[in-house]
């Protein structure tokens, strides 16, 4: 659509009115907060947006002052957020709450949420983390995936978020992330590629971080190049919130949206630089085209009226919560408790002023909100429940738990008196369930983390308590993953928490009294210390530049390569049963494409029960690729009672193997011997098999300037370099070769071709390197035109 023309509509339709150059430069722009541009005139509707990752929250106007009030203006219910839907591994979960989600938009008359984050978790420290799934690109790519599907297919756009290495909050809005292409591809990019290809979502959010120096909402390469080229994209590019630099240039890489409005200031720029020619209109036109489509997709799009209520919302988020929460540590069969007998000291002022949600842009107003200490005595059936603040938090007054004044004065006396009366409770108590956690202050967008300990206030109680009293069970809240070492070892159980939404308390008493049985697995890994993060030398950066040191060996991947002890290890998770595997199969389908990964799993306990399987590879044994020791390639769930036993099935792409090979500029499966292992986590497999693998063929164009070793390797290239150095042996009435020398061979391995061509002695010339380089061009050529014949 060009000279204010818009594309002909398809035969048969009518046209709509033209749209002039103010008209198509204002669509590109929003008309508020939360809100596109509309052209009544031309029929293109505005589009109300929301954040949404993990409940709706509708804006607020500026408050007294002009602070802004990031809670909802109305209620919504707050779902457990991406830092513990992570650990439910549980898909089709991930996609009931995204339909209820979708419901809850509609009836607000939401027509696009704004999630989900897939960011990868590359540090612990980022205060962001709670908002995102996992530190493995699979595992978040199918949580994430389900999420964009149950939105979709209920009417309600998904906004991707956020696109892409925004990795950190510190210097967020001008941070450079600098990543070589292989970890970009392998870590950063996955789970978004994988979602775009597969689960079409209607919209992705830019980021307001730079990548290798270039300001994502400027960066043509990833916005066009990757995003819409490679992956086919057909949806809009939106700016997270104040991310546009320059409009013009932004409007050139491929950003349609920006949000949020500028009351015509960057309008007015798109139309002086069409007017004066420094912008093509074309350009314009394709992303009007792009958020006409957008607006009337999401206009037209089949949205049923909402069907659940409240409380059946409040309901599945209590599921959500139950799936989420995971067991690390239960020696001795310490949890779970006994309703009907006993004395419960519950102890931790977070067990009645409970941290559900993060802080920032996704805080959600709920409609209700279950404590844990009100839950544990509703669900005790005999067992008494006394309780003991034990500390307090900052910025938190004590709220009433139905007790009285009593516990509230207590709150006033400072962590030294709460922490003696908590101790003397501890002391008289038959168990002690010790609730343990971070603040709003101590983690939110915004800002990073300084360290991953809890407070000290908290680790002082916990030592008094566990001297008072060894029956003690810690339950964790936090966002991101807390220092457990060296008091982890010191009590019997743990159990991590996270933030669980409006519903946790009560899915916490469910699996601490035994009517749940715990079956979440970590979906990032509990480090002994923060200094062993793969990312802690080169994280947050300086001076506007943080460098990506640790590659491709991020979270699991690093701490398995350097063979570090870990807390509790990626994958990890107990059940109140026991799970045998057996009968690993690994079956390639007829055309190679997938393996289906088979095995059986039996409870072995006595108590029904879920468990996570999940199915890893090893690379083939002397590869020259850098690999972690193992990566996650599928999982599956399975639900049994004691003394059953099922077959499970994952089906593992083949394509999935791939790394990706900067200098063949693409993803690559290397032939030979791959390992498939089974496992309850990354450090705890269970079976393993081997599975042969034809490797790619290598489309790397050889020259003088390849090694002796990339010649050997290349598939066209090694055998004509072999023969071509026995022809010229034989021709100079030459012994045996530096090629049957293993010492020698292993010496040149390193040296291009045309080096070795230039001394005196070298069997091959360099006139015959060039000419090997033609022949071995021409079969990689004819090899690759009879595969795809």
């Amino acid at each position: 659509m060009t000279n204010d023309q818009t594309s002909p509509p398809p035969a048969g339709e009518p046209s709509s009115p033209r749209p002039t150059l103010a008209e198509k430069a204002s669509l590109t722009s929003g008309d508020g907060d939360f809100v596109t541009t509309a052209l009544v005139r031309v029929g293109v509707p505005a589009v109300t947006l929301s954040d949404g990752p993990h409940g709706l929250r509708l804006p607020k106007e500026a408050g007294d002052g002009g602070q802004v009030d990031l809670h909802s203006a109305a209620p919504a219910t707050c779902y457990p957020p991406a830092v513990a839907f992570g650990s439910g591994w549980d898909p089709e979960l991930a996609h009931r709450v995204a339909g209820a989600l979708a419901d809850e938009a509609t009836a607000h008359g939401i027509r696009v949420l704004l999630g989900p984050g897939i960011n990868i978790k590359r540090s612990p420290l980022c205060g962001r983390n709670f908002e995102y799934f996992s530190e493995d690109p699979l595992l978040t790519a199918e949580l994430g995936g389900a999420m964009v599907r149950g939105l979709q297919e209920s009417g309600v756009g998904a906004a991707l978020k956020h696109y892409a290495a925004n990795n950190q909050e510190t210097d967020r809005m001008r941070v450079s992330a600098d990543i070589d292409e292989r970890p970009l591809r392998e870590i950063y990019l996955r789970a978004f590629e994988r979602i775009v290809r597969r689960d079409r979502p209607w919209s992705v959010m830019s980021s307001y971080n730079a990548v290798n120096g270039v300001t994502l909402s400027e960066n043509t390469r990833l916005l066009t190049g990757i995003l819409r080229t490679e992956w086919g994209f057909d949806g809009i590019v939106m700016s997270d919130w104040g991310a546009v630099r320059d409009r013009v240039a932004a409007l050139r890489a491929g950003l349609d949206l920006q949000m949020p409005g500028t009351q015509g200031r960057t309008d007015r720029e798109v139309i002086a630089a069409v007017t004066d020619g420094s912008l093509d209109e074309a350009v314009l036109d394709t992303s009007v085209e792009r958020l006409v489509r957008f607006a009337r997709r999401t206009a037209d799009a089949d949205r049923p009226e909402p069907r659940m209520s409240v409380e059946d919302h409040h309901r599945l988020a209590g599921q959500a919560a139950e799936r989420c929460v995971v067991l690390l540590k239960n020696d001795d069969g310490l949890l779970p408790l006994d309703p009907a007998a006993g004395s419960v000291a519950v102890i931790g002022e977070l067990a009645r002023t409970p941290r559900y949600q993060g802080a920032g842009s996704s805080q959600v107003t709920p409609t209700r909100l279950d404590t844990p200490l009100e839950a544990l005595r509703a669900h005790a059936d005999g067992a008494r429940v006394d309780f003991a603040p034990g500390y307090t938090l900052p910025g938190a007054g004590p709220a009433g738990d139905g007790a009285g004044g009593e516990e509230a004065e207590e709150a006033l006396e400072g962590d030294a008196s709460l922490a003696g009366t908590a101790v003397r409770l501890a002391a008289a108590s038959d168990t002690v369930l010790l609730f343990l956690g971070l603040s709003v202050h101590d983690e939110s967008e915004g800002f990073d983390r300084d360290h991953i300990d809890l407070p000290e206030a908290q680790l002082r109680l916990l030592d008094a308590v566990v001297a008072a009293n060894p029956r003690v069970a810690v339950v964790l809240s936090n966002g991101g993953v807390v220092r457990t070492d060296p008091w982890h070892r010191t009590v019997p159980a743990v159990v991590e928490g996270w933030l669980l939404g409006q519903a946790g308390g009560g899915a916490l008493a469910r699996v601490l009294f035994g009517q749940v049985n715990p079956s979440g697995k970590l979906a990032e890994t509990v480090p002994l210390r923060l200094e062993d993060s793969p990312s802690h030398l080169s994280f947050p950066g300086e001076e506007g530049h943080v460098r990506y040191g640790e590659g491709v060996f991020v979270g699991y991947r690093g701490y398995d390569a350097a063979a570090r002890e870990v807390a509790f290890p990626f994958g990890h998770g107990l059940s109140y049963t026991t799970f045998a595997y057996s009968g690993l199969r690994v079956t390639p389908d007829e055309d190679g494409a997938r393996f289906a990964v088979a095995l059986t799993v039996a409870n072995t306990g006595t108590r029904a029960g879920r468990e996570v399987v999940q199915v890893y590879s090893t690379g083939p044994a002397g590869s020259p690729v850098a690999r972690p020791p193992r990566e996650l390639r599928g999982f599956t769930s399975v639900t049994l009672a004691p003394g059953e036993s099922r077959e499970v099935v994952v089906h593992v792409s083949r394509d999935d193997l791939a790394h990706y090979s900067e200098r063949e500029g693409g993803r690559r499966v290397e032939g030979g011997d791959w390992g498939i292992e089974a496992g309850a986590s990354s450090r705890d497999i269970r079976q393993s098999a081997v599975l042969p693998v034809q490797g790619d063929p290598s489309h790397l164009t050889l020259s003088g300037r390849n090694t002796v070793a990339e010649w050997l390797a290349h598939p066209a290239g090694g055998p004509l370099l072999m023969k071509a150095f026995a022809e010229g042996r034989a021709a100079t009435g030459g012994g045996p070769g530096a090629m049957e020398n293993p010492a020698i061979r292993r010496f040149l391995a390193g040296t291009p071709l045309d080096v070795i061509a230039e001394f005196p002695q070298s069997p091959v010339r360099p006139e015959d390197v060039v000419a090997l380089a033609e022949r071995a061009a021409e079969r990689t050529t004819d090899s690759g035109a009879r595969q795809r014949g």
